[in-house]
């Protein structure tokens, strides 16, 4: 061999012992505290039934998560992020602007968001419309929009309960609360007097809506010391305390795996994660994780993840959500504006 062509073969031996040497083993997940307990989940499988040490996952809440994953491409960003709602065309943007140019979308299944209290208190009934005329921060009172001055349940509607209006729920960084925004306080104003025609999704900050931190598990805790308050969290958490909180019925639909699968609950949603394909030498294993979630075995009907709380989707849709997994589609942003 002449000097060239070996100097040439050392450099790529060379590199490619660097490269083999940067791969690691271990993925990085951010992302939604609504779907960390089924990524948790898949983890502790996946590092049980494999070689591989268990994938470090933290929940930064659906935007937060976004936010970390879009800063780039390298070693200081995580490899995947959980969401509790879609990517949003901005976040997209901002991806590819800082050079996250090959994401895969993986849609796990469905969840709904509950409207939960202590179970020591009696069943109770809500509209859409009741439930955002307490969270809005602007109300419609004699054809104008002014601060929301209502305080107890029986001030919007004489029907309620004469009970003081106090609603823990997820901050402004939580999928969760994309989602409770969009689905209940935007969809119901967009039909009432007063916010002419269009959805309004500002919540009230005096104080009667209380952020509790990206774990939905505190939120859960706050009812049992506040009987007399409500709180917007993920179906599975109130599925895990059934033997302590109640949900509230919203338009006379109950949470229930199959109001939340046909999408008859109004607050149901659906469950991401999405992938950074541009770190498929740097950690490989991603897509051995990927797999493990996106099986029969974790998110079909008899899956693992069924008996924690994960609503699947009908077969159709895992098939094909599955396929665009194994295929490593790239997402556009077409895709999220379809």
């Amino acid at each position: 061999m002449n000097r060239p062509l070996k100097q040439l073969a050392l450099v790529i031996a060379s590199a490619a012992i660097v490269s083999s040497a940067q791969a690691r083993d271990q993925v990085r997940i951010v992302g939604s505290s609504t779907v960390y307990p089924f990524s948790s989940y898949v983890a502790e499988e996946f590092g049980v039934t494999t070689d591989h040490p268990t994938p470090v996952i933290e929940a930064t809440g659906s935007g937060g998560g976004m936010k970390l994953f879009c800063e780039g491409v390298g070693s200081n960003t995580p490899d995947i992020t959980n969401a509790s709602r879609r990517m949003k065309a901005s976040e997209f943007e901002r991806c590819q602007e800082n050079g996250v140019t090959d994401i895969t979308e993986a849609f796990i299944g469905y969840d709904g968001i509950a409207f939960a209290q202590s179970n020591t208190n009696d069943a109770a009934a809500f509209t859409l419309e009741q439930i955002a005329l307490a969270v809005a921060a602007q109300v419609p009172v004699d054809g104008k929009l002014v601060a929301n001055p209502y305080t107890r349940w029986n001030q919007i509607d004489p029907s309620l309960p004469d009970r003081k209006i106090t609603i823990y729920g997820p901050p402004s960084t939580s999928g969760t609360r994309d989602s409770f925004e969009e689905l209940v306080l935007e969809a119901a104003t967009e039909k009432m007097d007063g916010y002419g025609g269009e959805g309004y999704s500002k919540v009230r900050n005096d104080g009667v809506f209380v952020p509790a931190g990206e774990n939905d598990n505190l939120i859960v805790q706050k009812l049992s010391e506040d009987t007399e308050a409500f709180g917007v969290f993920g179906y599975s958490f109130l599925e895990e305390n059934e033997d302590s909180l109640s949900g509230a019925t919203i338009d006379g639909i109950a949470p229930s795996p199959e109001a939340i699968s046909e999408e008859t609950y109004p607050v149901a949603r659906t469950m991401f994660f999405y992938i950074k394909n541009q770190h498929a030498e740097e950690a490989p294993v991603m897509y051995d994780y990927a797999d493990l979630f996106m099986s029969e075995k974790m998110v079909g009907n008899l899956g693992y993840l069924k008996g924690i709380g994960l609503i699947p989707a009908h077969e159709e849709a895992r098939k094909a959500a599955r396929q665009a997994v194994a295929d490593r589609k790239t997402l556009t942003l077409s895709d999220l504006q379809g």
